[in-house]
């Protein structure tokens, strides 16, 4: 079975000094090997993956070692997992799914050092002599132990 850390070494080598980080690394029993990166400006070129499939597949021997090889970018609506990607989402919608089934929708406004997160999501409050409830942005500190899933929302309005 291939060394997870010995591929991580790789790659991270192969993207110093660019904006690219990795998301997730995985290698199965069956030497399945997945690669997921994303990056802080605009993403990420076939030519990068090309370039971080060559530099790990120049470091093992197929002869000896057998395996299948993934590398890509995390989807626009896949789940947020590192520190990192919620930073590059500040500002942007997101869908969060709770461990406890509530589904929040709003903007994620701010990210804490310890991993915690915030997002703003619209509730209608009724004001004392208003004829209608008014829009209010409400704030939600999570943290990402406490949810399934936070995927960032895409909007064609």
């Amino acid at each position: 079975m291939l060394d997870k850390s010995i591929i991580t070494d790789i790659v991270s080598s192969a993207i110093a000094d660019t904006d690219i980080f990795i998301v997730e690394i995985s290698v199965s029993t069956a030497n399945d090997v997945v690669v997921l990166l994303d990056s802080d400006g605009a993403g990420i070129d076939i030519d990068t993956c090309a370039a971080i499939t060559r530099a790990i597949e120049d470091a093992f021997d197929r002869d000896i070692e057998d395996f299948s090889l993934e590398v890509g970018s995390a989807g626009i609506t896949s789940p947020l997992k590192v520190h990192r990607q919620y930073l590059k989402n500040i500002g942007h919608d997101v869908e969060v799914l709770t461990l406890d089934g509530r589904k929040i929708h709003g903007v994620l406004s701010s990210v804490a050092s310890d991993g915690s997160f915030t997002v703003e999501s619209p509730v209608k409050v009724k004001e004392p002599g208003a004829k209608r409830p008014a829009i209010v942005m409400q704030p939600t500190t999570l943290h990402p132990d406490e949810c399934k899933s936070v995927r960032p929302e895409i909007s064609f309005k």
